[in-house]
């Protein structure tokens, strides 16, 4: 994969997880951040990373696999989120309310 090709998800611990960008686009606040038309107007357009200080590491990587399930197979199958991760998803994670439409299995 080359670099312009990834982008760089960086938990509240400082793990960073590579990611290709279209599974990053699958969120749309990270569309927002790594597209707007403005130049300059997020260092994420500029670095091609993003920073989530209030995401833990295990919250993030869950998050990630989201990104390319989602790739993978839409809506057609469920995602499962064990649940003692739901609440930190729900609580952490304000733009992640759509990994918790339809067809998750908690």
């Amino acid at each position: 994969m080359r670099k312009e090709d990834t982008v760089k998800l960086i938990s509240a611990e400082g793990f960073e997880f590579v990611v290709h960008k279209d599974a990053a686009m699958v969120s749309q606040t990270i569309r927002n951040m790594l597209t707007s038309p403005v130049v300059g107007s997020f260092a994420e357009t500029q670095h091609g990373e993003v920073t989530f200080p209030e995401i833990s590491t295990t919250i993030l990587e869950k998050i990630c696999k989201y990104f390319y399930w989602n790739l993978q197979f839409g809506k057609e199958t469920e995602f499962h989120i064990e649940p003692e991760l739901t609440l930190d998803l729900l609580g952490h994670c304000p733009f992640c309310h759509w990994m918790f439409e339809d067809k998750i299995v908690a």
